[in-house]
């Protein structure tokens, strides 16, 4: 081959070289402007590609995202946990800003900002920053899911006086609960729920099946509800938005020893919450968490989810009654074991006369000594089974209590969801009825208490509720009714 053709084939490489060279470029402009992130990506991916033998790390990254495109947003999401080119490809803007217009497509109605979205086009979708329309996507379809299912909540239950469909809206939600402690050097621990039973007016939560840090070391306790996004995949996986409903200081005088048998003591620290310790040791044994069903739902969803409305309404004002606000109450009230009712009963038209408020309390009796009739049968014996991992128990003389009171316009005034101890009373009275023991049951905090009187049937071991009265803090009357009583 002369010299001549060589110098001419090689002519033609370079321009060839070049021509590639310059539509590459042009390429790379316009997939800069179009979508900058694939480019980025591609650019940094360029030098290891030559050296790598798999053939779907090979493709270039445009047309991975060009066959994510075909998929639904499960397999989207599924596919960001394979490896991170995967993880950064499906959180591109363009994917989920989609699969947003479609889900947002199915509402009858569109509001202003959504169709000067549609305007801005790919404009709107790339001044957005990464990862941000698949947030606001999986807002969009929690929020759907929950705007279902309210008006679930908005049957009345005509005995208990809530909602009947609690516990069906809370599974419907994926909506569990996960507790968070923090130790004195600031470290934060979160465990997730081991089971949950419900009742008509409350939830018992278990932590049990964890290893709890030291409790001489943590210093506070984080109650969250936590709402995942319906999607058909593993829990764990699927995002999830966390709501703080309480925050408690453990170490403290507070705290208020409930009751024990001989593996483990109880200790209800307030809100709800009561923890279990091994007899032996400081270590926690297990968890238990009240949630009373007032608005248990909303307390439990994000505010981005479903904004929450204020947690105290007032009552209206009245200024021609002058005892409003001391007649018309109606409570429920129920004894719980987290497993079966022991006790459960309705009372209406409660009321207390102005002579008879004393030291900041305004008495409302439901049950009374003097008759015998209304006297209640407790079904069964008092008592709290507990399980962990390894072992399970049963505490004797211990339950829960569910009040809920409701004010003369039916609007819930003072709800309670708590452990109690059943103790015996001090003074006993002469009983013509009843030939057992007497024993007596108290709940109290800041805004009212409850006092339980019981009888025990001696032979046929039988408890018979005598006694029931319930004493409301003036202050929170005043408060809620705008009076000076």
């Amino acid at each position: 081959m002369s010299s001549q053709s060589v110098k001419t084939k090689k002519q033609d490489a370079e321009k060839h070289s070049i021509i590639t060279s310059k539509s590459m470029s042009s390429r790379e402009t316009k997939m800069s402007v179009q979508n900058p992130s694939v480019h980025r990506m591609a650019s940094k991916r360029r030098v290891t590609l030559k050296a790598c033998g798999n053939s779907l790390e090979r493709m270039p990254p445009e047309i991975i995202l060009r066959i994510l495109s075909y998929l639904d947003a499960r397999s989207v999401f599924c596919i960001s946990f394979v490896n991170k080119l995967f993880h950064e490809l499906s959180n591109i803007n363009s994917i989920w800003y989609q699969f947003y217009i479609r889900e947002h497509a199915k509402k009858k109605k569109a509001n202003q900002e959504d169709h000067m979205i549609r305007d801005l086009g790919l404009v709107g979708v790339k001044e957005r920053p990464e990862g941000y329309w698949r947030k606001t996507f999986f807002t969009e379809i929690a929020s759907l899911n929950v705007n279902k299912w309210r008006k679930k909540l908005q049957h009345i239950d005509p005995y208990s006086g809530l909602p009947r469909h609690t516990e069906e809206v809370l599974r419907s939600l994926c909506i569990t609960w996960e507790i968070t402690v923090t130790d004195g050097s600031g470290r934060r621990s979160t465990f997730e729920q081991s089971h949950a039973s419900f009742s008509s007016t409350a939830v018992f939560v278990f932590w049990g099946a964890v290893s709890w840090p030291s409790f001489n070391q943590l210093t506070s306790l984080e109650l969250c509800g936590v709402s995942r996004v319906p999607l058909h995949c593993p829990a764990p996986y699927r995002p999830a938005w966390k709501s703080v409903m309480s925050k408690i200081k453990l170490q403290g005088e507070h705290s208020e020893l409930c009751v024990a048998d001989k593996i483990v003591k109880m200790l209800y620290v307030g809100q709800g919450v009561t923890l279990g310790f091994w007899q032996d040791q400081c270590g926690i044994a297990f968890v238990i968490v009240n949630l009373h069903n007032h608005r248990l739902v909303e307390r439990s969803l994000h505010a981005s989810i479903s904004p929450c409305a204020a947690s105290e309404v007032s009552a209206l004002f009245d200024d021609v009654d002058p005892e409003y606000g001391l007649h018309g109450y109606s409570a429920y009230i129920e004894l719980h074991n987290t497993a079966r009712v022991v006790m459960s009963d309705r009372f209406s038209q409660l009321f207390c006369r102005r002579d008879q408020i004393s030291d900041g309390y305004l008495p409302l009796e439901l049950i009374s000594e003097n008759n015998r009739s209304l006297n209640t049968h407790l079904v069964g014996d008092v008592s709290l089974p507990w399980r962990t991992e390894a072992l399970h128990g049963t505490i004797k003389d211990c339950c829960m209590i569910n009040l809920t009171l409701w004010d003369e316009a039916k609007q819930p005034f003072w709800c309670v969801s708590a452990p109690v101890v059943m103790t015996k009373a001090n003074q006993d009275t002469v009983s013509y009825d009843y030939d057992g023991e007497g024993f007596s049951i108290l709940y109290q905090d800041s805004e009212g208490r409850v006092e339980m009187r019981l009888k025990q049937m001696e032979f046929k071991e039988q408890y018979f509720l005598v006694n029931l009265m319930i004493y409301i803090s003036v202050a929170k009357v005043n408060k809620h009714f705008g009076r000076d009583y």
